[in-house]
């Protein structure tokens, strides 16, 4: 499945959304393995099934006006799974990459990858770098591919940054704040999730952009990844635009 309409046709077709919609969408795409599982089916055929949901809400997102769009594809954590899955996960990425991108490409999407890039394989890279360069000054929507990526390593890695440059002299301590760790994130030039979405019913964020979710807002959506549709992401956005958010203020309908 691929699109077929240009970035100015999306444009012109995209449907009225009430209320405000979220500039930056980040989805948890849970319940893969459960869709198969339930249908004694293999586990790979949960994620095969998944990729094709991808493209749908990129389309959709594209449609309604989200400007970025984050997808949790591969955890730090797993790498554990079993060797079989792994490896069809990484040929997952590898297709995605060669029959997509041209694709994504053509309809203003500009891919970002979020994640340690240390110890992958030497072609995984190569792939993650093309699609980025590929894209660079696309403009429709941004798509960050959250791959090899762990929040809590993130974490890390900006506190050993951060101690760098104080060793350096090129950051005194008294400096350091909320922006010094922002700015060396994996994160650091992408605006935090207004909104973040997590199907198959599970209520947990999994060590995904645990700094970055400050102040986002969530919504859980019961339905497995492979049966997630336009319908559930318009759902989604549509509970977004009915929340008051605060960022620690007090609501101003309160103040009125």
């Amino acid at each position: 499945m691929t699109f077929t309409a240009d970035a100015s046709d999306l444009t012109a077709r995209r449907p009225s959304i009430d209320g405000c919609v979220p500039r930056h969408v980040a989805i948890i795409m849970d319940g893969n393995g459960r869709w198969a599982k339930a249908r004694g089916l293999p586990r790979t055929e949960g994620h095969r099934r998944g990729a094709e949901v991808i493209r749908r809400i990129v389309r959709r997102s594209i449609e309604t006006g989200v400007e970025i769009l984050t997808l949790f594809s591969f955890s730090s954590e797993n790498w554990s799974r079993p060797a079989t899955e792994v490896s069809y996960l990484l040929g997952l990425l590898r297709r995605f990459v060669r029959t997509d991108l041209a694709n994504l490409h053509e309809n203003g999407v500009r891919v970002r990858v979020i994640g340690e890039r240390d110890g992958l394989a030497s072609d995984i890279r190569a792939l993650l770098e093309e699609a980025e360069r590929l894209t660079c000054d696309n403009t429709a929507l941004t798509l960050v591919v959250a791959f090899n990526y762990g929040s809590r390593q993130e974490l890390v890695d900006a506190a050993r940054k951060l101690a760098e440059d104080v060793a350096a002299g090129r950051l005194d301590s008294r400096e350091i704040d909320s922006d010094a760790i922002a700015e060396r994130l994996y994160t650091r030039d992408i605006p935090d999730p207004d909104l973040i979405i997590r199907t198959s019913g599970e209520q947990r964020l999994s060590n995904f952009l645990l700094w970055q979710a400050a102040y986002s807002e969530f919504y859980f959506e019961p339905a497995l990844w492979p049966d997630y549709d336009k319908d559930a992401f318009d759902r989604a956005l549509a509970s977004y635009a009915k929340r008051d958010r605060r960022f620690g203020r007090v609501s101003s309908q309160a103040a009125t």
